[in-house]
């Protein structure tokens, strides 16, 4: 397989693509931003908690 051949199958391909629209693409991201500062919320909140139970131990 050529080169040459291969674009053009990727490009026949990405005809067949179904592209979110401009909105879903905020929206999505928007999402994924909230979720990953939740996650990073609760890890520091278990952090802080777990080093001061340490703390207290030793």
């Amino acid at each position: 397989m050529s080169i040459t051949s291969y674009f053009k199958e990727v490009r026949a391909e990405m005809k067949h693509v179904s592209w979110p629209s401009r909105r879903m693409v905020i929206v999505y991201t928007a999402v994924v931003i909230g979720i990953s500062l939740g996650v990073a919320i609760y890890l520091g909140l278990l952090d802080y908690l777990f080093a001061a139970i340490i703390k207290k131990i030793v």
